[in-house]
């Protein structure tokens, strides 16, 4: 396994001045006792980054954000949001701290309204929906002409925008996105990509999955290449693109044009 090496933008990234929201330090983790599927893997989010999470099937990509999320049992290393330490804590805290998680599949309630779908997203704070769902809409217009509408008729990228718009709903800090491309059509594909960069641009650090690899790569700020639950390589979107070895051993494979 290649250790990772310090990028000269990872390098210029350590000295800025922008917060630290997200730190995954040297993390094992798994879903079965003894068996794990992390192993000592890392991740730095910056404030108002887009960061692309890519690699080979079973490398462990959707394993990080569970862990993150809570989801999967943190055996060693740590986690930590804006400098405290959320290691395996409960998904509902996370939420109230500002994490929000987007699944890959089962991520809306097929049989409630779009809009119930959205206020289900705001069981916490209830009094806050005509301004969440305000805020919403104004990312996703679409929505705002469809509220009555039940999830369960939408098709698979309009499912994707709901759920998405639904971990908005709190206002996180955080957005993790589990291959929200996955299952679309190449143009349902290019329009969840626009609909991560309109989140992100609306100030929302975003970590994403996403085996679509070379498009991943052309959106994000800074990338990771997970192999065998490690961060094998790490660098901006455009040095992981040009980079042999990672042209060779992932893109070859994993890159869609």
């Amino acid at each position: 396994m290649t250790t990772p090496t310090k990028t000269s933008a990872e390098a210029t990234m350590t000295t800025e001045t922008r917060d630290l929201v997200v730190h995954v330090d040297n993390v094992t983790a798994g879903y079965l006792p003894g068996i794990n599927i992390l192993n000592e893997c890392s991740l730095t989010a910056y404030a108002g980054e887009l960061i692309g999470i890519i690699g080979p099937n079973g490398a462990g990509k959707s394993t990080l954000l569970k862990a993150i999320f809570g989801l999967v049992k943190v055996r060693e290393g740590s986690i930590s949001l804006y400098g405290d330490g959320i290691t395996n804590l409960k998904a509902n805290k996370l939420v109230a701290k500002g994490v929000g998680f987007v699944p890959q599949t089962n991520n809306v309630f097929p049989t409630l309204t779009i809009q119930e779908n959205l206020e289900m997203g705001l069981f916490q704070k209830p009094k806050e929906l005509d301004s969440r769902l305000a805020y919403v809409v104004s990312i996703f217009p679409e929505l705002g002409k469809r509220l009555g509408q039940r999830a369960g008729s939408l098709s698979g990228g309009e499912r994707q925008m709901v759920a998405m718009s639904r971990a908005l709903m709190m206002s996180p800090e955080v957005i993790l996105l589990d291959e929200p491309s996955a299952g679309l059509s190449p143009v349902r594909q290019d329009e969840a990509f626009l609909r991560v960069k309109e989140i992100n641009k609306a100030g929302v650090t975003t970590i994403m999955v996403e085996q679509n690899a070379r498009r991943c790569l052309q959106i994000c700020d800074r990338g990771y290449v997970l192999d065998q639950g490690t961060d094998a390589y790490t660098g901006t979107g455009r040095e992981l693109m040009n980079d042999p070895k990672v042209i060779g051993l992932y893109l070859g494979t994993l890159g869609q044009d």
